[in-house]
Order: C-alpha cells, then sequence, then structure tokens
C-alpha cells in the first residue's frame, strides 16, 4: 500500500485510513478485531478513532471504540505496526455524558481525554492527535454558511495550541490536527503556533466525497500552501454513494438505523439526486458506485489519506480493492459535469 509523509509531522501513513466508527455499535469486538487484522493484512498502518466513538453517539457506548481497538493492540503487539490517531471531542453537541458537557479544548479537558484515551487504547501514545470540531462557532456537520448570530465563549487558538504543543514535548502526542475546519481556523492555528514557535498542526480531517467538494473552496490552497494534509472523511457520504439506499430505501446502515436527525445533510433530495447520477456513470463504465467514489477520493492530489469505514469484510475488501481503479479522463470529465450541474448537496 502507498504511503505518504504526513504533513511536517514526520509520520507515514497509507493512502487508506480504516475508520473505526462502527466498532462497539455496528461492529462486535471480535469483528472489530477482523477489520483491524485484515487492514493490517493488505499493507493499511494508519487507523483512525475518536474518544465519543461509537456511533450514534451513547453514554452507555462511549469510549466502546478505543477500548476495541485497545484490546486488539495488546492481544496483537502490533502497535509500532500502526499509526493510530484518535480526537478528543470538542464543546458538547448534545453529549453531556464526555466530562459533564464540560468538554472545551482547553488544557483541563485536553489532558483528561488525552489521558483517558491511553488507557482505554492501552498505549503509551497516541500518533496523530485530532480536535474532532472547533471550540468556536464555525459552519460545520451540514451548516453551509457562517452565522456571526451563534457566536459564543469559546477557548483561543493560542491556548489549545500550547496545551497541544506540551504534549508533544512530554511524549504523550506525537503529532496534531485539527478537523471540521475551516481556511480561516487551519491559517489561525498556523499563525498561533509560529508566535509561540509551537508544533504545527499536520493534518485536517474534513468531509470530502463526490456531494461535498467543499475542501475545493478555498482550503485545497491553504493546506498545500501550509503543508498540511487532508484526512477524507465519509468518502461514501454515509453510504449514498454505494447506491444501495437508491437500491433499496430500506437498506441496513446509518441512514436507515439511526435517526434522520442524525445525518440530515445526506438525507436531501439533492443528495439523492446526485447519487443517483452518480451511479449511473460508475455502472456505464464497468464499476460499482462505491468504486466511483472510492476511486475519486484516492485519485485527488490534496487527499493525504482517505479514510474509510465498514460493517463487514466484504465491504471493507471492495473498499481497498477501489484503491486499484483509474478513472478515465473522460469519466473526471463526466464527475465534473455532474457537480457542476448538482453543486455540493451534502456540504
Amino acid at each position: 500500500m502507498k504511503k505518504t509523509l504526513l504533513g511536517n509531522s514526520g509520520l507515514s501513513v497509507t493512502k487508506i485510513c480504516l475508520g473505526t466508527m462502527t466498532f462497539g455499535e455496528q461492529n462486535t469486538e471480535a469483528q472489530a478485531h477482523e477489520q483491524l487484522n485484515y487492514a493490517l493484512e493488505r499493507g493499511i498502518n494508519f487507523i483512525d478513532t475518536a474518544e465519543m466513538y461509537p456511533v450514534m453517539p451513547r453514554a452507555e457506548t462511549q469510549g466502546r471504540t478505543e477500548q476495541f481497538i485497545g484490546s486488539w493492540l495488546k492481544k496483537s503487539g502490533k502497535r509500532s505496526d500502526i499509526v493510530l490517531a484518535t480526537k478528543v471531542a470538542g464543546p458538547s453537541r448534545g453529549m453531556g455524558w464526555i466530562r459533564n458537557g464540560e468538554n472545551d479544548l482547553n488544557e483541563k479537558n485536553i489532558r483528561a481525554a488525552v489521558e483517558t484515551s491511553l488507557q482505554r487504547l492501552q498505549s503509551d501514545y497516541i500518533d496523530l492527535y485530532q480536535l474532532h470540531w472547533p471550540s468556536r462557532n464555525a459552519p460545520i456537520f451540514g451548516q453551509k454558511q457562517f452565522d456571526p448570530a451563534l457566536e459564543r465563549p469559546c477557548t483561543a487558538i493560542a491556548d489549545t495550541v500550547a496545551v497541544l504543543n506540551a504534549l508533544v514535548t512530554e511524549g504523550k502526542i506525537r503529532a496534531f490536527g485539527v478537523s471540521n475546519e475551516s481556511a480561516w481556523g487551519v491559517s489561525e492555528f498556523v499563525k498561533q503556533a509560529e508566535l509561540q514557535g509551537a508544533a504545527r498542526i499536520s493534518s485536517i480531517q474534513n468531509a470530502y466525497n463526490l456531494v461535498n467538494r467543499a475542501f475545493e473552496q478555498g482550503l485545497d490552497e491553504t493546506c498545500f500552501r501550509e503543508n498540511i494534509g487532508l484526512l477524507a472523511y465519509s468518502p461514501l457520504a454515509f453510504g449514498q454513494l454505494s447506491a444501495k439506499y437508491i437500491d433499496d430505501a430500506k437498506a441496513p446502515g446509518r441512514l436507515t438505523i439511526f435517526p434522520p436527525t442524525w445525518s440530515p445533510r445526506y438525507m436531501r433530495a439533492s443528495v439523492f439526486a446526485a447519487s443517483r447520477r452518480y451511479a449511473e456513470l460508475a455502472r456505464a463504465n464497468g464499476m460499482t458506485p462505491a468504486q466511483l467514489a472510492l476511486a475519486w477520493c484516492y485519485s485527488r492530489w490534496f487527499i493525504a489519506s482517505t479514510i474509510i469505514g465498514a460493517t463487514n469484510l466484504t465491504q471493507l475488501k471492495e473498499n481497498i480493492d477501489a484503491f486499484e481503479v483509474q478513472l478515465s479522463d473522460e469519466v473526471v470529465k463526466q464527475v465534473n459535469a455532474i457537480h457542476e450541474e448538482l453543486n455540493n448537496p451534502g456540504q
């Protein structure tokens, strides 16, 4: 599996990253271990998780994903073979069970989150530590426009950089990154690191897929010039781009087993319309819809690694195999034509 250096972190990561948000909800511990073993067999060395996982977020299951990874690490002895990434939750989004809902990105909360993640993961260090979403008011998770009326007290980015830099110095984390961030946020993190002489962010984990190419609207240039790697999540748009919900509206998956309020952006009629068009394009060119969607992400120059998730080994195999799919210039041209007509419905 091809590898790339992640920003200025010194971390060498595979172009495919195994996402684990299903572990502990849709997948049992044994199934989680199966996926981890298979991913390593296929050459993947990059594993992504978060303290709030699995999804749907629930007090009863929070932290279970990290626990499953930790039990696998202890059993397999593979810690030195992988690049392990996890995330600290930002200000509460209805998850009051995480540090009593006071989970802002300040020193107290970040240190508490790091220590509990290390315990669950049964590891002495975290390779890549990410801020799951910003402390400040920012347009994320389907909110398309910035709204100043939603301003609220927040932890200054300068303070967050300082504690993350201290954790790097202490050896608790090797590098850090952001997630669900904007171009302004990335630039401010870079600026504050330079002012403090601190470590810089190495990565940004944002949604990117055929129905959400918003990263191309300024973040691509920002991250290129600042040497920050994109970790693209939701490459299949919660399964929409596999066309399984087009083929069967009741197909099992996150969009049918979880409440519609969990992922409203992928339930828009325009997302269904775009997914149908991309599925037709894929099938007309001898590909499955999932292969087209994943090959698109795998081939983008600005993506350091694409985060894939699956609930069974058959899905995982197809997702990894799609790395070998080459998109012709004509298919790329037709993808862009659909995108111009149905622009970012899943943003």
